[in-house]
């Protein structure tokens, strides 16, 4: 089924990870898709593998330049969008006792300044009746080591969320949070997660796990198609975790 047929996403970080699942299924649905990524050979490389509706440009988002030009971008080549999804972002664990000033601002440049300007930006080129879903992490509400910057910066866009949703209540458009747990992405090696420690790390969190697993990209990506999609046509406001229960623990 082509449940975004006709429609215009833009997906930050769509080129690698859960960004780029969305960005696939979007475009499986039948959606025209505009992903963003700060890496220009990751991103024609995803473009390349998405097909003909994907479009790529490369950009910071940390840099607000960036979505003037992704705003540009939209409605010179689409005259409107129908949803965004603010998912790009990076996280580096460290205790709070030996957090920097540039480690802290380039978490909330990234995770949080970059999420509230590029709606922003955005916002004047949403049609009525469209989306917005902004990735967090479970994090934001249950502690782990050496995440107190990072869970900070994604509480914020929460809070984002639950005022654009009233905000933008007229116009029929709904603005909802996904927060993912663990999940089987290129980032477990950003975060130091190597080969040889991988066994070991998957099944720590198996086990810390409900559902005994990690969870996969194409499942964080099948909730933002629903809640991007008609079948969360009445739904806004709210945080899906899609984490395996984790958060329950």
């Amino acid at each position: 089924m082509n449940t975004l047929a006709g429609k215009v996403a833009v997906v930050t970080g769509g080129n690698s990870g859960i960004g780029f699942a969305i960005a696939r299924q979007f475009v499986d649905q039948g959606a025209q898709v505009v992903i963003v990524g700060r890496r220009n050979d990751a991103v024609e490389a995803a473009v390349a593998e998405l097909g003909p509706r994907a479009v790529g440009l490369t950009g910071d988002i940390a840099d607000l330049a960036t979505h003037d030009r992704v705003a540009a971008l939209v409605a010179e080549r689409f005259g409107g969008a129908d949803i965004y999804v603010a998912n790009a972002g990076m996280n580096i664990i460290t205790d709070s006792a030996q957090v920097g000033i540039d480690e802290y601002d380039t978490h909330f440049a990234t995770n949080t300044r970059a999420v509230f300007f590029g709606v922003q930006k955005i916002d004047p080129l949403l049609r009525d009746g469209g989306a917005v879903l902004l990735v967090s992490s479970i994090a934001s509400g249950k502690v782990l080591d050496g995440h107190a910057v990072y869970a900070g910066s994604k509480a914020a866009i929460e809070a984002f969320a639950r005022n654009w949703a009233l905000e933008f209540k007229g116009r029929g458009i709904r603005v909802n949070v996904i927060s993912p747990g663990p999940t089987e992405t290129p980032i477990l090696a950003k975060l130091g997660v190597g080969p040889a420690e991988r066994p070991g790390f998957e099944a720590a969190m198996a086990a810390a796990i409900p559902l005994g697993r990690l969870g996969r990209a194409a499942e964080v990506a099948s909730a933002a198609v629903m809640l991007a999609g008609a079948a969360g046509s009445f739904i806004t406001g709210v945080n899906l975790r899609v984490d395996g229960g984790i958060s329950l623990t």
